[in-house]
């Protein structure tokens, strides 16, 4: 984890990893820059953190009672910005950063999504503080007038995100103050984007707010009324499957970025695709491709809580094979390029895409 030394210290996320406390309400994630990074990396497709906080993978897309919710894990750097996924543990030299930067493939992917509500991002869309009082945040943060007149600040791939996929909710972080924002579009069906960062999560400071968004009833599923259920059903997005599945063939995991198609053919693939999920993952009666995320990938401690390693503090981890992405993997007929389970491996994800059980100590 990227951290002044200062910092490095343990937090309480150990506590939800190892099951001392439980997240009060569904929670949905993505990294930053001062994340652990070897674990997310695991994650790349999304999966449980800890359980009922759920990441939404170095990019994403799911559904939480028919909301559809995008997001973006990293920070941007033109630098890293058209490489593949190239870092592997153990991370040394400018890997140790590299590894969170925002790809072109990633936002490529994201682009390809129909009408969001939500997108989720760690820094900015570029010039997103023109649209809003940009007096108050230069009196708040007068040490970003300097990228600001430079048209450095953030994310210039987040801005075209933000203006092709025309979300209703921009949620971000990063600076560490709350700013709002409204960009307005030239479509009826879509007319304005709003945005939203908050402050850290300290006494005194503006890091909490309440948001309502419009849902649609819930139908009732496999012959039972759901709609009187207080806990959220939160599903894979089946649009954002199809990506996934159209787009694997072009995901590097070396420093090489192969040539992605133009956007006309990559449409034309997400539609085939989208095509094989509404037949083979979800209901098959509704035939909807909506398929409630705990059915494929269930929270798994792969590495030991703090104290259970004899190693220095100091040292990486080694990297662990994730059955929640075996299992996503699996769930959509594609390799698992991220972290493919060695050959002797003793338990596999079931021909249906969720995890064999295994035992853990958590």
């Amino acid at each position: 984890m990227v951290v002044p030394e200062k910092y490095r210290q343990m937090g309480d996320f150990h506590g939800y990893y190892t099951g001392e406390k439980t997240a009060p309400m569904l929670t949905l994630v993505i990294g930053g820059n001062h994340e652990a990074s070897s674990y997310l990396w695991e994650l790349y497709h999304g999966g449980w953190l800890a359980p009922n906080i759920y990441f939404l993978g170095h990019a994403g897309c799911v559904q939480v009672n028919g909301v559809r919710i995008a997001g973006s894990s990293g920070i941007y750097n033109g630098k890293d910005f058209h490489e593949g996924h190239w870092e592997k543990l153990p991370y040394k030299g400018g890997s140790f950063r590299s590894i969170y930067h925002v790809r072109e493939y990633d936002i490529k992917r994201l682009s390809l999504l129909s009408s969001p509500n939500i997108v989720i991002s760690h820094d900015w869309p570029q010039g997103i503080e023109h649209y809003g009082d940009l007096r108050y945040l230069l009196q708040r943060k007068p040490f970003l007038r300097g990228s600001i007149s430079s048209g450095q600040l953030d994310s210039p791939p987040f801005m075209a995100l933000l203006k092709v996929l025309k979300p209703d909710w921009w949620f971000a972080a990063h600076h560490h103050i709350r700013f709002t924002a409204s960009v307005l579009h030239d479509a009826d069906d879509r007319p304005e984007t709003m945005f939203l960062a908050l402050d850290k999560c300290l006494p005194n400071r503006q890091f909490l707010q309440i948001v309502d968004i419009p849902t649609a009833p819930l139908r009732p599923r496999n012959g039972k009324d759901k709609s009187d259920s207080i806990a959220p059903r939160l599903t894979f997005d089946p649009e954002w499957l199809a990506i996934t599945r159209a787009f694997h063939p072009f995901l590097s995991t070396s420093r090489h970025q192969l040539s992605m198609p133009d956007e006309e053919q990559a449409r034309e693939m997400v539609s085939t695709e989208l095509e094989w999920v509404l037949a083979n993952v979800g209901d098959k009666d509704e035939h909807d491709g909506l398929r409630d995320v705990n059915d494929c990938q269930v929270f798994w401690a792969t590495a030991p809580g703090p104290g259970g390693t004899k190693g220095k503090k100091s040292s990486q981890p080694p990297c662990y094979t994730n059955p929640q992405t075996v299992a996503f993997c699996a769930m959509l007929e594609i390799e698992n390029k991220i972290n493919p389970p060695p050959p002797q491996a003793s338990s596999s994800p079931d021909a249906k895409g969720k995890s064999a059980p295994q035992p853990s100590k958590y």
